[in-house]
């Protein structure tokens, strides 16, 4: 009987709400992206690859321009489903469908690790003795308690944490155009587009500018979450292929834009690996208290990518529990009275904790580690997205499809392609091949989990 009761529950358990609106998936995309990769990750490219770090990140950028494309064909195609990982059982199977949903819940809980790391880095701006943890902690716990309201309030609080850092940017560029235009004398010479040449157009070779795209990757991670607001947007065939179209051309935009510019006003090869560049510029060039606006600016970043990580981690696992086999396990499945998944926003928050013990063993390379591991799992998933997309428009569906994806199949072959490459980038560096190998490791583990299970 109590079994009976139990399942009853669990099919009277009420659905995701669909309350986002345009603008919040909008900022929701782009909040999710443009966090540590660009504010913090970005030295550590520019360091490796000079102003050749532009050109990696045209590359990346028409990369995802075409996986979002796939991934929104497959979107459009059948709008009751939860998310991407629908599609990849749906045609790949359900083996892999199950690896992909436990590998993406991965991706963004090693998303919020680099974000809280970050945080703890960016707050030693003003507090150096500060232990570089207990910031990441706090803000963790924060964010924990706004996710748990509706899906309405993260969309919300997403889209003014989005904008903040958007604004930021573009008054960065417009600033440093202006500090061009008039020849702004800094620490190190004048703000003039020659800076941009020094060394030449590889200054660091090609080998520099091949590592340098472990951490341009990176900063695209997150792109595709658009993907897993579905289910809860309003007009989802209007709202999905709008979004879909404008979030890669404004990220080129604003990394592009963004990285000329600072590297246009400070000389690259001065730039530290261990602050965000953005703040380093300012402060180099005397506005110290423009380089504060800037941390703050850079913070609310990272608050904000990892406002996005609690929400695709708890929607994630929500998905994935409630298919669960097991009864006891459907309890992260549950909802609470205003829709949200409360069980496994908690289960992923505690989980995601587990970064501050990282921060007080392995301070100095935390972050590297943490983003490679990162970065190869999201290679996986995008994967996944081509590969079922590829296998959709075998179907007798995509022939009616209202949003057809640009340069098929060439296009989802030079995504698989540029994968691959990513892949190998991960075996040049010894911290980032053995992130590399930890990941494959998960992921091998989850599919012969499976396969052993029947």
């Amino acid at each position: 009987m109590e079994a009976v009761m139990a399942n009853h529950k669990v099919k009277q358990t009420p659905s995701l709400a669909r309350h986002l609106k345009s603008r919040h998936v909008q900022l929701i995309a782009l909040g999710g992206t443009i966090g540590t990769g660009l504010f913090l990750g970005a030295g550590k490219a520019i360091h490796l690859a000079g102003p050749a770090i532009i050109w990696a990140y045209l590359l990346t950028g028409v990369m995802c321009f075409l996986l979002m494309r796939a991934l929104g064909e497959l979107l459009l195609s059948d709008l009751s489903a939860l998310s991407f990982v629908d599609f990849i059982t749906r045609y790949l199977g359900q083996r892999l469908g199950t690896v992909a949903g436990w590998i993406y819940w991965l991706c963004w809980i090693t998303i919020a690790m680099t974000e809280i790391t970050a945080i703890g880095v960016y707050m030693r701006f003003w507090f150096p003795a500060l232990p570089q943890w207990l910031p990441g902690l706090l803000f963790l716990v924060l964010l924990l308690g706004l996710n748990l309201f509706t899906v309405g309030a993260f969309g919300e609080v997403e889209f003014w944490f989005a904008l903040i850092k958007i604004i930021a940017i573009l008054a960065l560029i417009g600033t440093g155009i202006f500090m061009l235009s008039v020849h702004f004398k800094t620490s190190s010479g004048h703000a003039t587009l020659t800076n941009l040449m020094i060394g030449g157009l590889f200054p660091t070779g090609i080998k520099g500018f091949i590592l340098s795209f472990q951490m341009v990757v990176f900063s695209f991670v997150g792109i595709e979450m658009v993907g897993l607001t579905a289910a809860e947007t309003q007009q989802p065939d209007r709202v999905l292929p709008k979004a879909i179209n404008d979030i890669p051309l404004r990220i080129i935009l604003f990394y592009v834009g963004a990285l000329t510019v600072m590297m246009a006003i400070y000389p690259w090869h001065q730039l530290s690996t261990a602050q965000s560049p953005f703040v380093q510029v300012f402060e180099n060039i005397g506005i110290r208290a423009a380089a504060g606006i800037v941390n703050f600016v850079v913070l609310t970043a990272a608050a904000s990518a990892c406002n996005s990580a609690l929400y695709s981690t708890g929607r994630m696992l929500f998905s994935l529990m409630s298919s669960a086999e097991h009864p006891h396990m459907r309890w992260l499945s549950r909802l609470s009275k205003n829709h949200v998944p409360v069980f496994a926003l908690l289960f992923s928050t505690l989980v995601i904790a587990s970064a501050v013990l990282l921060n007080l063993w392995l301070p100095d390379i935390v972050f590297t580690f943490i983003s490679s591991v990162a970065t190869t799992c999201f290679l996986f998933i995008w994967a996944l997205i081509i590969l079922a997309h590829l296998k959709y428009k075998k179907t007798p569906a995509a022939r009616t499809t209202h949003f057809a994806t640009p340069l098929f199949p060439w296009g989802d072959y030079f995504v698989l392609a540029f994968l691959g490459f990513a892949t190998l980038v991960l075996c040049l560096n010894q911290a980032t091949f053995y992130a590399l190998m930890i990941a494959l490791v998960c992921i091998g583990g989850l599919y012969f989990w499976q396969v052993w299970r029947g």
